[in-house]
């Protein structure tokens, strides 16, 4: 009995040491890469682009193809460069699938991918292939359970009319991203109607033309040529936001539409991000806005949003305005109680805003100063010209007495409990304000508020 027990113990140690040798040793004879022309091949033919793959290496347990420094080279039409490039791609094959001569992909890991969308004016995306079609063949790139993305890049832009390269309009970069339900052919396929992957997403740097948020958490979603990002959480400019950002490009143009609710806004790090918009006023804001628009294939792709909402600025400055200086010298002032200081100062400014043609309009403007109060309306110019057309009525905090009532009988104001009162408007531009005196007791064209 003893010998058969050792003889025993002795054909499991040599079955052990069998399947090691198998696990270890099969996948250096088994030499994947050699095979490597035929998978730059395949791929090829179903992306229409050039493939580059560095190596091929293959590993059980999970039974997984693991492809180095891969790259997709964008199509003839783009300028040179790549559509994606990735570090390490990590493949796991369905064993069952394998039984049955076929390559079935489970679920991808892609570390360090950097993804360049591009468009052309004429309509397709660097990364669609029209002639792409789902195969029933030995390798299926249809729908995989599970993709995750480490350490992402994600770069967007138009080419212009020229077909010379235009500015990045949306970028995004360290992402982490776990998505299901992946179709491959789906996205590249321009045709295709199928709802191409959803999960959840963070990055820690998101860039929207000019405005950039930091630390952003979204479920995110890939459809028939839409991009989504909903629930979305994020910080910037030293405060918060949240909202939803849909990108469709099923059109000639890219369009997107967005909506956002913010707080703790730093108003002049937000202006600091804009071309000539350091300096130009301070302040913490909050509010609401909702924008849609073309993305356009031009120098200034993002000139035609329009949207609306109402924001609210506590606590600021608007230097170049000094409106309550510039109000006081209107009315022939230059002593008036709490109007004298901070002449560049608010309290609270409340506004709807309208963003039209490259305008930005307000029906009500609401500004409570120290010392002087406006109710008043009007737009200002966003296409660089900076051109100012407001109108209002001011109030200035003042003492009632034989003086003052005198000099603004003559100036064309009025005198009520301790606020002298006088219509204005401004024009001009920002850095060049021009204030002048409104028409009759009040201006025709400020809307006032009930008093």
């Amino acid at each position: 009995m003893a010998i058969r027990r050792r003889t025993g113990f002795i054909a499991a140690g040599i079955a052990a040491l069998l399947l090691l040798a198998v696990i270890f040793v099969a996948p250096a004879l088994i030499r994947v890469d050699r095979y490597r022309p035929e998978v730059i091949s395949y791929l090829q033919e179903k992306t229409g682009k050039q493939v580059e793959i560095g190596r091929l290496a293959l590993t059980f347990f999970p039974v997984a193809v693991h492809i180095d420094h891969f790259g997709l080279k964008n199509p003839p039409i783009f300028p040179r460069g790549y559509v994606v490039q990735v570090a390490r791609i990590d493949a796991e094959l369905s064993v069952s699938a394998l039984l049955r001569r076929q390559v079935v992909i489970k679920s991808l890991v892609l570390e360090d991918p950097v993804l360049n969308m591009t468009s052309d004016p004429d309509g397709p995306w660097n990364f669609e292939n029209p002639q792409a079609k789902v195969s029933q063949n030995t390798l299926l790139l249809g729908v995989i359970s599970r993709v995750q993305i480490k350490r992402g890049q994600l770069i967007a832009s138009n080419l212009l009319p020229s077909d010379a390269a235009g500015p990045i309009f949306f970028e995004a970069h360290e992402i982490y991203c776990d998505l299901e339900q992946v179709n491959l052919m789906g996205i590249i396929n321009p045709s295709s109607s199928s709802k191409d992957g959803e999960g959840s997403l963070k990055a820690g740097l998101l860039r929207f033309g000019s405005v950039e948020m930091r630390n952003l958490e979204s479920k995110f979603g890939l459809g028939s040529r839409r991009i989504t990002f909903e629930d979305v959480k994020a910080e910037g400019y030293g405060g918060s936001a949240a909202g939803d950002l849909v990108f469709d490009l099923s059109g000639k143009n890219a369009s997107f539409k967005a909506n956002a609710r913010f707080s703790g806004i730093n108003v002049a790090q937000l202006l600091a991000a804009f071309p000539n918009g350091g300096g130009r006023m301070t302040g913490k804001m909050e509010g609401d806005v909702k924008l849609a628009g073309e993305i356009e294939h031009s120098p200034r792709p993002l000139a035609g949003i329009h949207g609306g909402g109402r924001i609210t600025v506590r606590n600021g400055q608007v230097p170049s305005l000094k409106l309550n200086a510039n109000l006081m010298k209107l009315a022939h002032f230059n002593d008036l109680g709490p109007a004298k200081n901070d002449p560049s100062s608010f309290n609270v400014i409340t506004t709807d805003l309208e963003l039209a043609n490259q305008r930005i309009s307000s029906k009500v403007i609401d500004i409570d100063g120290y010392g002087v109060d406006v109710d008043g309306s009007g737009s200002v110019s966003v296409s660089g010209s900076d051109e100012l057309n407001y109108s209002g009525l001011a109030e200035i905090t003042t003492k009632e007495n034989f003086f003052t009532n005198t000099v603004a009988r003559l100036s064309g104001a009025a005198l009520k409990d301790g606020k002298l009162q006088f219509p204005f408007r401004i024009g001009g531009t920002i850095d060049n304000p021009v204030f002048s005196k409104g028409k009759g007791d009040k201006d025709v064209d400020a809307v006032q508020k009930p008093r």
